[in-house]
Formats: structure tokens, sequence, C-alpha cells
């Protein structure tokens, strides 16, 4: 693997849920000359080995973040933005419904939820009182 490639792979696990743009500018505290099209080209390249997995948590770009970790839904806070990984059997009984009834098998990890986390809930309703 080349130097670049491996601080794309490194720049994705120390970032977790990361966009490219959020890879090109850790990439780019050590390899300033790092540009946009390599982080693009080498996450397609990472995907298609199987090291790392994308996500789309909103709209823009997808986030990525390394693919041998555990497969898990991603719940995403409209408010702060932050993503919370939750285990897929939270999901379990939603997606057997969709077995049942639609003969739809999810493909789950590429899945989000939107909403608010638990403390942007309590801001809200502290602000509502």
């Amino acid at each position: 693997m080349t130097p670049q490639r491996q601080l794309v792979l490194e720049a994705v696990d120390t970032l977790e849920h990361a966009t490219p743009d959020d890879i090109l500018g850790e990439v780019r505290r050590t390899a300033s000359g790092v540009n946009i099209s390599t982080v693009y080209r080498t996450l397609e390249l990472l995907e298609e080995l199987g090291l790392v997995s994308h996500a789309h948590l909103g709209h823009g770009a997808p986030t990525y973040h390394l693919a041998d970790r555990h497969h898990h839904i991603h719940l995403v806070c409209r408010d702060c933005t932050n993503v919370i990984e939750a285990d897929l059997s939270v999901a379990a009984e939603f997606t057997a419904k969709l077995r049942e009834q639609f003969g739809f098998d999810t493909d789950m990890k590429h899945f989000a939820i939107f909403g608010r986390c638990e403390d942007c809930s309590l801001k809200a309703s502290s602000a509502e009182s």
C-alpha cells in the first residue's frame, strides 16, 4: 500500500464517521501535497478491497469508517450532528417485518435514522419550559 493510501486509511480509522473533506484535512496534517481527488480514488479502492465502508448520514458527501467494525445503525442527531452507533439487534423486529411483508432484505450497514439525541432532547425540553 502506498504511503498516501495508508494515510487515508489511518485518517478513516482516527476520524470514524468522516467525509472525504474531513479525511483530506487529517491527511494533510502529515502530507500537505495530497489533494481531494487522491482521497476519493483511495476511498473507492479501499471500499472495493473491503477495508472501508460508507454511509449517507444526511445531505452531502458520504461518511466513511473501517469496514471491519461491527455492522451498526447510524443514529444522527439533526441538532448537534452527533452520530451514535446502535447495534443491529435494535432493528431486528423492523427488518423481520420488512422481510415478512414485502420480501425485502435490508442492507443495514448503510442505514441512518435521523432524530434528536438525548442531550439535545433535554436542551429542547428545558428551553420549552
